[in-house]
Parts: structure tokens; sequence; C-alpha cells
């Protein structure tokens, strides 16, 4: 059990469907980290970009850029986490995979889809929530679009860290921005949010803005606008907890039981 937890969180502006060329990028990034790091958190669909192209560009779980993820996990005894575009059988999903330095593996298919942008029509969402326990910590996290559904993302399970990674565009970033602080806020919880910047070949324009916010809603690290960079904080659960416990607004939340159809 670890009470100190450093977290990162690298930006980037993503080649477009290249996994090769994004993969050359977050190695040199992570190649360059301190020791003391203990997670990195990647952006959504980090190999590709934000597509709705999956025929081409989709990988099995024994694919290449899993591997990659294990070897750096491993390698360097990091946690690693982002999400990319992974096929089983006739279905694709926008899948979050972590791995845990033990070569571990844990995923969670997003379960909120991006209708407007049609990522329904071509991915299949996931029913089930993932929390990790890694380090001690209880880490709960999400992709994206995700982060507009607050009940989804409500502590019901006692997590200690929320994570969203993502592309979203700079058209809605300050929605990007007040939710996460409302996220943190509202469950208590450090957030971490890892997100793009650049242009997609869709003429998408993402800025980043990539935080990690304690669970009073205070920026602990921020990127400004179009950076290519890491945010990174050391979090503290026992500061956490102490606050938790004095103020008491997650003994006070409503239950309720979430329905699963669409």
């Amino acid at each position: 059990m670890k009470n100190e937890l450093h977290v990162v969180g690298i930006q980037a502006d993503l080649f477009w469907e290249n996994p090769t060329k994004n993969l050359a990028f977050f190695e040199e990034k992570i190649n360059s980290l301190p020791e003391t790091t203990d997670l990195i958190v990647l952006p959504e669909m980090f190999t590709t970009g934000f597509t709705m192209n999956p025929k081409k560009v989709a990988e099995k779980m024994d694919g290449i850029s899993v591997f990659w993820m294990l070897k750096i996990a491993t390698e360097k005894q990091i946690a690693i986490t982002g999400s990319l575009v992974i096929n089983e059988g006739e279905n694709y999903y926008n899948r979050l995979v972590f791995v845990h330095p033990s070569g571990k593996i844990e995923t969670y298919n997003k379960r909120h889809s991006f209708t407007l942008a049609g990522e329904h029509k071509v991915y299949t969402s996931g029913t089930e929530k993932l929390i990790v326990t890694y380090k001690g910590w209880r880490i709960c996290p999400f992709i994206c679009y995700d982060l507009r559904f607050p009940v989804w993302a409500r502590n019901t399970e006692n997590y200690d860290l929320l994570i969203f990674m993502a592309n979203w565009p700079i058209t809605r970033i300050k929605a990007w921005k007040t939710l996460l602080k409302a996220r943190a806020i509202e469950n208590m919880s450090y957030v971490v949010g890892v997100n793009r910047t650049g242009t997609d070949a869709s003429n998408y324009e993402y800025s980043g803005n990539s935080l990690i916010i304690d669970y009073l809603g205070e920026e602990l690290s921020s990127l400004t606008k179009n950076e290519v960079g890491v945010i990174s904080a050391t979090v503290n659960k026992k500061n956490q907890n102490t606050v938790r416990e004095k103020l008491g607004f997650l003994n006070d939340m409503d239950s309720f039981h979430i329905n699963y159809s669409k």
C-alpha cells in the first residue's frame, strides 16, 4: 500500500491512424520521466486518434500496441493506461487498457458512445465499470464522453482516483474543464483528465487542456492550449481521506441502480 502516488499524463498531437509513430512518440516521452513515476495516463485512442474506421486500425489484445504497453510497464515497473481500438469477434471496442508492472491487464469498454460523431454505429458499448486496485489505490478509469454522465461516475465504490482520457474538441473545451472539476468535487476524489492536441483528419481541432485536480476541485497540474507535454502530480490518499471524513459528503449520497439496457 502506498499513501502517495506520482501520476503523469501525456498530452500529444496524435498521428492520424498511425500506431507506429504514436508509440514512438509516447516511448520517447516516457523515457524522459522520473523514476518516481507510478502511473502514466495516455489519451483516448492514443495509437490512432478518434477514428470511425475501426476496420482499418483495429488490433487484437495480443497485438503490437498492448504488447508495447506490457513492455513499458514491466521494464520500467510503471503502470500505464490508455484506450485503443480493439477487435473481438464481430465487434469493435473503444477499449481502455490498464497494464500493471506485474504484467496484469485490466480493461474497460467505453460505456457512452459519442453519437454526435457516429461512434455508436461502429463501436460496441461496454456495460461494466472498472475499479483497478494498484499500490493500495482504488482507481476508476473512464473514456471521454463518459465525463458528461455523473451517475455513471458516482463514487459508490469508494475509489480514490478518477481518470478520464479523451479526444475532446476545442469547441467544447469549457465543458471539459468544468466537468472535470465537478466530478472531483462531487465525488471528493482526485481526478486526472488527459486530452489530445492538434487537428485530426476530420478537421476537428483539439486544444489539450489536460488537468490533474484534487478532491476539492483545485488544479494541481495543467497544460495550456495546444501544448505538447506532460501533467504530473503526487496525490496523497491520507489527505484525501482526512477531508472526506471531516466533511462527510459521500455519506449522504443517494442510492440508485443503473439500468444497462439501451
